[in-house]
C-alpha cells in the first residue's frame, strides 16, 4: 500500500497534530489505528508499549493514573498483534501468547470486566451503563485475538440495547432498563460501524454476522446527511451544531467496505465525497476541526480521535480500486 502520509497532501501535518496532542487510552489506542493503516508498524508498536507501561494491575492497557473507564485501554492492543492479517488467523493467537500485556487485556475483557447477565460489558467501571464507544474499542480486538463469537456477542447486546433504525443512542443503564443517553449521537454510530469494519478487516469470517448491520448504520446516517456534505453532532436534530468525524467514521466504514468486498463499489463514492466534505476543515498547520472537541466532546473542537480518523479514512480510500 502506498503510504499516504508520504504524499503532498495535507496528511503529514494531520499526523504531526496527532503525535503532538495528549492522548487518553482510547486515543492512543485509535493513533495508533491510524499508524497501522499508513504502513507505520513500528511508530504504531511504540504507542502500544507505552501503553503497557502505563497499563493498570487488572490489565487495561493506558489507564494507570487516566480514568475509571473499562474497556478504552483494550483499544491499544491491536498494535501489540500488528497489522491485519486475515490469511493467517493464527497470527493473533500468537501474539497473545508472546504478550503477557495483552494476554492480560484480553482476560480481563473475556472474563473479569464489569458487564451484564447477557456478557455486555459495561463502559465504566462502577457504572453499569452500556456505552456506543465500547463496540470500537473491544471488538477489532476481539477479532484480531481469535476471539470472533465474543465479537459478536459485544455487537448483538449494544445493538439490542443501542440501536434504534440503524442509528445508535449514546448510553444505556442496566439498572433502570433506560437511555440514559437517548439522542442519536453521531459519533456513537461512527464509532459502532467503524469498530465492525475494523473487526471485519481482521477476521472476514465474520461478515454474515456483522456486515449487515454495518450497512444498515451507514444507510440511516446518510439519510440524514446535510446539504455541507456532513452531520449534525445529534443525527436527527437539525439544532446541533454541524460534526465532521462521524463523516470521517463513515468514509473509514465505506472505503473500508468496499476494498474488502463487504459493500457494493457504489460506496467507492460515498466514502471519497465524505472526504472532501471534511477537508476544508483541517487548517494549515494538521488540525482537523468542526468535531466533537476534546476533553468533554460535548461542543465544536479538536480532538487526536478525529486526527486519526482522518488518516484511516485516507488509508481505507488508498485501498480503493483507481
Amino acid at each position: 500500500m502506498t503510504d499516504p502520509a508520504a504524499g503532498p497532501s495535507r496528511q503529514h501535518p494531520v499526523l504531526l497534530a496527532l503525535l503532538a496532542m495528549q492522548r487518553h487510552s482510547w486515543e492512543q489506542g485509535v493513533a495508533s489505528h491510524a499508524l497501522l493503516d499508513l504502513g507505520h508498524t513500528d511508530l504504531a508498536r511504540l504507542l502500544a508499549l507505552d501503553a503497557v507501561v502505563h497499563q493498570s494491575p487488572d490489565g487495561r492497557l493506558g489507564t494507570v493514573g487516566e480514568e475509571s473507564g473499562s474497556v478504552n485501554g483494550a483499544a491499544c492492543g491491536e498494535a501489540l498483534i500488528g497489522r491485519p492479517a486475515p490469511d493467517d488467523p493464527a497470527a493473533g493467537a500468537r501474539a497473545v501468547a508472546a504478550h503477557p500485556a495483552l494476554a492480560a487485556q484480553l482476560d480481563w475483557l473475556l472474563a473479569r470486566a464489569p458487564r451484564a447477565a447477557d456478557g455486555t460489558l459495561f463502559h465504566v467501571i462502577g457504572s453499569r451503563e452500556v456505552w456506543a464507544d465500547t463496540v470500537y474499542m473491544v471488538v477489532p480486538l476481539l477479532a484480531a485475538a481469535g476471539h470472533p463469537g465474543e465479537a459478536v456477542r459485544q455487537v448483538a447486546g449494544h445493538r439490542e440495547r443501542l440501536c434504534s433504525g440503524g442509528l445508535y443512542a449514546a448510553r444505556w443503564d442496566e439498572d433502570t432498563a433506560a437511555l440514559t443517553g437517548p439522542e442519536h449521537w453521531g459519533t456513537g454510530s461512527g464509532w459502532v460501524a467503524a469498530g465492525i469494519a475494523r473487526a471485519l478487516r481482521h477476521d472476514p469470517s465474520l461478515e454474515p454476522a456483522l456486515a449487515g448491520h454495518a450497512r444498515e448504520i451507514v444507510d440511516a446516517c446518510l439519510a440524514l446527511r446535510r446539504p455541507d456534505g456532513l452531520f449534525g453532532n445529534v443525527l436527527d436534530d437539525p439544532a446541533s451544531f454541524p460534526e465532521a468525524n462521524v463523516a470521517q467514521m463513515l468514509a473509514y466504514t465505506t472505503c473500508t467496505g468496499v476494498a474488502d468486498g463487504w459493500l457494493p463499489p457504489s460506496y467507492a463514492a460515498v466514502g471519497r465525497s465524505l472526504i472532501a466534505a471534511v477537508a476544508p476543515l483541517v487548517t494549515p498547520d494538521g488540525l482537523v476541526t468542526g468535531v466533537c472537541g476534546a476533553p468533554v466532546f460535548d461542543r465544536p473542537g479538536t480532538s487526536a480521535e478525529a486526527q486519526s480518523f482522518y488518516l484511516m479514512a485516507q488509508a481505507a480510500a488508498a485501498r480503493l480500486p483507481v
